[in-house]
């Protein structure tokens, strides 16, 4: 097993408390001041979405001609981001409950997604950020599939996780139902029967309505440009997945973030959950373009650290959790979206391998024995 080491180490007890106590008061200085402009920036936002997801339809409506294929293609890819990120994602973690406007509500709010709603809060906001990176509680760390750290158990199904990471790219929202759908719980026979029967038949309802409306209904309602609208769609799902799925990658992979064992979280304190999730993100720095089109989970950090706060306001608090991490000697992580995409399949690549494995080693392995030409002794010397 390798030993890591312990980025918290120099902290005691009372340092992890008195940090605890430091963010408790940057998230009631925002939740006191929530008012009229958090409420009318998600307004302006979901307003804009829906009619930028309505104009690029129409626009694909003449998708036979390339410049309405390329325009409608790009503006729907826009749509379908904003929805899933800095809507849906942001909308379900209650992040918009205190405005107790019903059509805006965590309980309410179905979104653009193979997910159902439902299935999807519980996975990921009671679970995920719940055991954030706890490797065998988070199973958003690495989906099942993959292994995350170098203490996991190497076995020969790793070596094609970089090629399980880009399928599910691709697919990144059916890989999510699926993992939501706790099918390798099933399949051990620790789920009951009924229930998984139950939340499959939600998910399969789900995934037929959007194929409906993706691949049939508007496909159809272009007449002529059936065909090209049909291979729109296909592409701005696509987009969206792999979109969707590198921002989230660069929020708990790249290099720096800690992944922690089952029983360091027994007996955990307010305190103590705070530096995990200080330990456990990693942000992404860049334009207010990038930061909205990623739902604002470019500020990973913050996000786990307050979950449920309006996430235009993760930027303004951004600076005072830095600071936290100076002052108490932790380290901030964060990078481009190209070093942290860069960073994490780095990581995806190198834990597909033993640890022990090193190219040196494979050359060695494998280069054949050279023998040595010895000259023959002169023996008339002698």
């Amino acid at each position: 097993m390798t030993i890591t080491h312990d980025p918290a180490a120099h902290l005691s007890s009372t340092d992890v408390e008195n940090l605890g106590r430091e963010l408790d008061a940057i998230r009631e200085q925002v939740v006191a001041s929530r008012g009229e402009r958090d409420a009318a920036y998600i307004r302006k936002v979901i307003d804009g979405q829906r009619k930028l997801e309505l104009g690029s339809r129409a626009v694909l409506l003449l998708s036979m001609f390339p410049p309405a294929w390329f325009v409608g293609t790009v503006g729907l890819s826009i749509s379908k981001i904003v929805e899933n990120m800095e809507i849906g994602h942001n909308v379900m973690h209650g992040q918009w409950d205190w405005m107790r406007d019903s059509k805006i509500h965590s309980t309410t709010w179905e979104w653009d997604n193979a997910s159902p709603a439902e299935m999807w809060k519980h996975s990921h906001n009671e679970v995920h950020h719940t055991y954030t990176n706890v490797r065998g509680k988070d199973h958003d760390l690495g989906y099942g599939i993959m292994r995350v750290d170098e203490n996991q158990k190497w076995v020969p199904f790793y070596l094609a996780q970089p090629l399980w990471n880009f399928l599910n790219a691709c697919v990144f929202e059916y890989g999510i139902a699926a993992y939501d759908l706790q099918i390798g719980k099933y399949l051990k026979g620790r789920s009951d029967k009924a229930e998984f029967k139950a939340r499959g038949k939600r998910v399969l309802a789900k995934i037929r309505k959007q194929a409906t409306r993706d691949y049939v209904l508007h496909p159809l309602l272009s007449g002529p440009s059936a065909i090209s609208t049909l291979t729109a769609n296909l592409t701005a799902n696509l987009v969206r997945n792999l979109w969707t799925h590198s921002v989230i990658m660069c929020g708990h992979f790249p290099e720096g973030v800690e992944t922690f064992e089952k029983n360091s979280i027994d007996g955990e304190t307010r305190g103590e959950w705070y530096l995990r999730q200080m330990l456990g993100s990693a942000n992404i720095s860049g334009s207010p373009l990038l930061h909205f089109m990623s739902g604002n989970l470019s500020f990973q950090i913050e996000h786990h650290l307050f979950p449920d706060l309006p996430s235009n306001r993760y930027a303004e608090i951004a600076p005072k959790v830095q600071e936290l991490f100076e002052r108490y000697g932790l380290t901030y992580t964060t990078g481009s979206l190209p070093r942290q995409v860069a960073s994490a399949w780095k990581k995806v690549f190198k834990l597909s391998l033993p640890n022990d494995f090193t190219v040196s080693d494979v050359l060695r392995r494998r280069r054949p024995a050279v023998a040595v030409e010895r000259p023959e002794p002169d023996l008339r010397a002698a």
